[in-house]
């Protein structure tokens, strides 16, 4: 073969190789402007556990690594200070509710018939004063007595009568019974006593600590015979659901995406692909811009985006960095 010949092959071979980049290229453009990559990290809940009494720790059944589902019992407190306050607070409820039923009651019928057989006395005493009375100023009249004799008649009758009205009027209170303002006041107290009795109920409940939801034990904080105050922590709880996706994306494509698009995660670690959908985009952009600045560097701000992963396993781990792709049609939609 000549060199003409070879330079004609020389040229089919490069024109060839130029129209193949040319289609990849072009494929890929299409491909790019019809498809959404995003980065990210995988953000899963943690919550530290602690009791909502003091006390001291008697008893602890997960370590670091376990994993716990909802309502699991993690730790208990010494149950007997909170024991020994429901039974005084059971005593003063017994207290209020007595006094209560006796002022509800009233009088006992023994005590009426003792305020009856008080005033039938102070009438008798009455009668037998004002009948004294009466002679010793008949007396007086007639000049057969003094007027000390008279006066002192007189005082006599004054207070039998004054001892009359008292008898007769505690018979009245004994008929009707305790005023309605004690009454109340008695219930009123029976009432706090037992909000009492049930607050250290709930209190007794709080020495047992239970996991809030499914999960893995991060940390065991504190041991056996440990004191421990109201809230301080005493286990780290990674919580299994929900897990979320932070991303970010930039504003030229911020119109591609809404609450609700559905998108897939990958990790490096696995070819596994997850599916999710967007929970939530920031109105706030990242970094806020100057008015100064240009159009093509506004361009570059970025907006947060937290995805819900819907199939998300042990494979997703706190801090794992994933990308976030949104398929085609998603994006065709918008």
């Amino acid at each position: 073969m000549g060199a003409k010949g070879r330079v004609v092959i020389i040229v089919v071979v490069l024109a060839a190789a130029a129209g193949g980049a040319w289609y990849y290229f072009a494929k890929e453009k299409q491909q790019t402007a019809t498809r959404l990559t995003l980065y990210g990290n995988v953000d899963i809940r943690e919550v530290e556990l602690g009791f909502r009494v003091g006390g001291r720790i008697t008893e602890v059944f997960v370590d670091e690594g376990d994993k716990v589902t909802k309502g699991q019992r993690l730790a208990t407190l010494d149950p007997q200070p909170y024991q020994e306050a429901i039974e005084l607070a059971e005593a003063r409820v017994q207290v209020a509710e007595a006094n209560f039923a006796k002022l509800k009651t009233g009088s006992r019928p023994q005590e009426v018939l003792v305020a009856q057989a008080r005033v039938a006395e102070a009438e008798a005493t009455f009668h037998n004063a004002q009948v004294e009375y009466d002679r010793q100023l008949g007396t007086f009249k007639t000049g057969a007595t003094t007027a000390t004799a008279r006066d002192a008649a007189q005082a006599r009758r004054d207070q039998s009568a004054a001892s009359l009205n008292a008898a007769r009027e505690a018979l009245a209170l004994a008929a009707e019974g305790f005023r309605s303002e004690d009454i109340n006041e008695s219930r009123a107290e029976l009432a706090a006593a037992v909000a009492q009795r049930k607050q250290a109920e709930t209190q007794l409940a709080d020495t047992e600590l239970f996991a809030p939801s499914d999960g893995t034990v991060l940390a065991r904080i504190r041991e056996v015979g440990s004191i421990v105050t109201m809230g301080q922590p005493v286990y780290s709880l990674s919580l299994r659901d929900p897990v979320y996706v932070r991303a970010y994306v930039g504003e030229s494509d911020l119109g591609k995406l809404a609450p609700g698009t559905s998108v897939e995660v990958a990790t490096d670690s696995t070819h596994k692909r997850y599916h999710g959908q967007v929970g939530y985009i920031s109105p706030r952009a990242e970094f806020t811009p100057k008015s100064v600045e240009t159009t093509d560097l506004r361009t570059d701000l970025v907006y947060r985006l937290r995805i819900v992963v819907d199939d998300a396993d042990e494979g997703l781990r706190q801090g794992m960095p994933v990308t976030v792709d949104v398929p085609l049609s998603e994006l065709a939609r918008r």
